[in-house]
């Protein structure tokens, strides 16, 4: 065996430790092949980028973080296929990735499982792949997405590396903010079931020769299982499958350019929109085109309309609308909105809605609950937020996190210790109440409550307090003239900086 080919699929007959693999090193090595698929895609050189795809996919480091992916990183690690099985343990991923590496024989793809989700004014059908599909999915992603990044529009953010909400929402703002902009005219659509109508025909035309067409093209038509009955799929792709949103993405490129969008090439301007034609926004199946009128709105859906026609989607009609920037839209969780000449953009009301009840729902769970264990379970639903609204915490506008965090109504007024600094000795208490619109901060960490009299009174070593966390510094006392920390009973929660 050659030295490269010892770096590309590993040493024969060595066995894999999961625990002495070097990620960093794994992780430049895709990067870096990935770079390269990127790049030739860039300036047109399609043999160079399939000859570069093909050693993707036979790569080792890409199968070990394929592996890595889906049995760590994913938030469905622990959701079975149906095979019912998952891997979970160090040793079982290691002979995962050597199955996947050194596998001769082809792989045949197993249907996926049916489970449905919650989703607003329903339940979103999800497809669960076993869990080699899920390896081979990954690896498969990290030879397609460098070749179509290169090609993919300007203002698609959905499912894309280095792209988010926050970047649609930006570009949103570019564009119509200012105390008179140009395109007053919106167009709100939405796309109806787009994973499960995709052509498949017209997918696998677009994918040309890429190495792993076939295995796709299995996946496709792998069908589905629901209750213990089988279904084929002649239409569609499984959404909860790792390579379902890229091929989405590729299903939908070339939207900006069928609704008349332009780009300036040359100047100062490259890259900006060329005045008078739409700008569109889109995001995996949500899409916003700003036009100059209503008549050039109606147009663009019309141009769109006959555009996914076949690629077997449709506009659902229900969530479409053309309305004017006064009349506000919706769009990613956020209203986007012009008031008294100023673009507003905050989130929207349905989507603090569904925060809140999530967090009123979990909050009655955990009744009783320890201060560690409500932290554990408020900690992610916070923090998955982020993404969506930025700095703008939802738990902090919340009622019952007001009464959570601000102190429990039954551990009563907020009691200050003052300790001298000199001797340690307590100095006194004094009790204060929660001021009006004062939650305390939201905690990343919790410490045991102290113990403290029903009543706010003089310490004494009789007393049995514990002792209080220094949270921060007051002025001088009067009378002494000392500076004191002030330690707070009975406190939940740490006075922490906001981590949500």
């Amino acid at each position: 065996m050659s030295a490269v080919d010892a770096m590309v699929n590993g040493p024969e007959g060595e066995l894999l430790d999961w625990h002495a693999i070097d990620w960093r090193a794994a992780e430049e090595d895709v990067r870096r092949l990935r770079q390269r698929i990127f790049t030739a895609s860039q300036v047109g050189d399609l043999k160079r980028v399939r000859s570069l795809q093909k050693l993707m996919l036979r790569s080792r480091a890409n199968t070990l973080l394929s592996v890595r992916r889906v049995t760590e990183v994913n938030a469905g690690r622990k959701t079975a296929g149906v095979d019912g099985k998952v891997v979970l343990l160090s040793s079982v991923k290691a002979d995962l990735a050597d199955w996947v590496q050194r596998n001769a024989k082809p792989w045949q793809a197993r249907p996926v499982r049916r489970v449905y989700i919650p989703k607003k004014g329903g339940k979103r059908p999800l497809g669960i792949p076993v869990i080699v599909d899920r390896v081979l999915q990954a690896r498969v992603v990290n030879a397609l997405e460098p070749e179509w990044e290169a090609r993919f529009e300007p203002r698609s953010y959905g499912f894309r590396p280095g792209r988010g909400c926050h970047d649609a929402i930006e570009a949103i703002f570019h564009v119509a903010r200012g105390a008179n902009p140009r395109r007053r005219w919106v167009l709100d659509a939405d796309l109806a079931a787009a994973f499960d109508r995709i052509d498949h025909d017209h997918l696998l035309d677009l994918l040309g020769t890429f190495p792993a067409r076939g295995l796709i093209a299995d996946w496709l038509k792998a069908g589905v299982i629901e209750k213990g009955r089988f279904s084929p799929t002649e239409e569609g792709t499984p959404q909860g499958g790792v390579v379902s949103p890229l091929l989405l993405n590729v299903a939908l490129h070339g939207m900006e350019q069928a609704a008349g969008v332009r780009y300036q090439t040359a100047g100062v301007h490259a890259g900006q929109t060329v005045p008078g034609c739409p700008a569109v926004f889109r995001y995996a199946d949500d899409l916003v085109a700003l036009c100059h009128s209503k008549h050039e709105a109606e147009q663009v859906k019309a141009r769109l309309a006959e555009w996914l026609a076949p690629r077997g989607l449709v506009f659902n009609e229900d969530k479409t609308r053309v309305v004017t920037l006064d009349e506000g839209f919706d769009f990613l969780g956020f209203t986007v909105r012009r008031q008294s000449g100023k673009l507003l953009i905050k989130p929207s009301k349905a989507a603090l809605g569904r925060i809140r009840e999530r967090l009123r729902t979990e909050m009655r769970a955990l009744r009783g609950a320890n201060a560690a264990t409500v932290l554990v379970r408020l900690n992610p639903i916070i923090r998955g937020w982020l993404p969506t609204t930025g700095r703008w915490c939802p738990a902090r506008h919340s009622v019952r996190w007001t009464g959570t965090c601000g102190g429990s109504p039954t551990s009563g007024p907020r009691l200050v210790t003052r300790t001298s600094p000199s001797t340690g000795l307590s100095t006194g208490t004094s009790g204060r109440s929660t001021g009006p619109g004062e939650t305390g901060g939201c905690s990343a960490t919790a410490t045991a409550a102290p113990t403290a009299p029903s009543s706010p009174g003089p310490a004494s070593s009789d007393t049995g307090w514990s002792r209080a966390v220094r949270l921060r510094t007051i002025p001088p006392l009067p009378s002494t003239g000392l500076t004191d920390g002030v330690e707070e009973f009975p406190r939940r929660w740490t006075n922490s900086a906001c981590v949500c």
